[in-house]
């Protein structure tokens, strides 16, 4: 199979699999994404939808958030890891979202980088998820995924964005970026894979990667 060939399957398929792709990190505007998803690196969705409700209840707009202390912010989202960084950053990001954006999360890629602690795919994330702005985020699940499948030299996320963005139409981006962690979590894990469940590995996978999980 070509790649434009393997892209059509792979979205045909996850289209089957999960036509609805609802956001994971629970929230209930920009301000609040964005802080989960700051939160989510390195951890997973879950833990950060146990942690972020008391996070939330203490202070759910920028304005209340940069009125709390550091330590107290640390305390709530510690379960998270790299709790001393991420609450600097949740700090400063809420003072300059309420000095140089009147309180509002801006719907810029160049204005959210420049917040601390969000990087592009953070700041994709919101763009897709919040805004609807055609983005494609990648982490390190679909950056593994999109390996496996041959439809990247899998080097790092900047060509692996660059590769998905040119193989995949804009309108699906911000829905098949949800699908591909989807599939990833329940069918093609980075461990403990089972061959025979994954159809897209099996379709689409490179061969060296398809002997890797076939048993000698």
């Amino acid at each position: 199979m070509t790649k434009k060939e393997k892209a059509t399957f792979i979205m045909s398929t996850l289209d089957d699999l999960y036509p609805e792709t609802p956001i994971p990190l629970d929230h209930s505007d920009p301000f609040t994404l964005l802080i989960a998803v700051l939160l989510s690196a390195q951890c997973t969705d879950l833990r950060v939808n146990l942690v972020t409700p008391a996070l939330f209840q203490l202070a759910s707009t920028p304005g209340k958030m940069a009125q709390q202390s550091i330590d107290d912010i640390q305390h709530i989202i510690r379960p998270c890891g790299l709790s001393p960084a991420k609450s600097k950053n949740i700090h400063r990001l809420s003072e300059m979202l309420m000095e140089f954006h009147n309180g509002i999360v801006p719907e810029s890629f160049e204005a959210l980088e420049a917040l601390p602690g969000v990087g592009h795919k953070t700041a994709s994330v919101v763009m897709s998820q919040a805004f609807g702005v055609p983005a494609f985020p990648v982490d390190t699940h679909i950056h593994r995924l999109m390996y496996r499948w041959g439809l990247t030299t899998g080097k790092n996320v900047v060509q692996t964005e660059r590769d998905a963005k040119r193989l995949f139409p804009r309108e699906k981006w911000n829905a098949l970026h949800l699908q591909i962690i989807f599939y990833g979590r329940e069918y093609s894990p980075a461990r403990g894979l089972k061959l025979e469940r994954d159809i897209l590995l099996l379709r689409c996978g490179r061969p060296a990667e398809i002997r890797k999980w076939t048993a000698p």
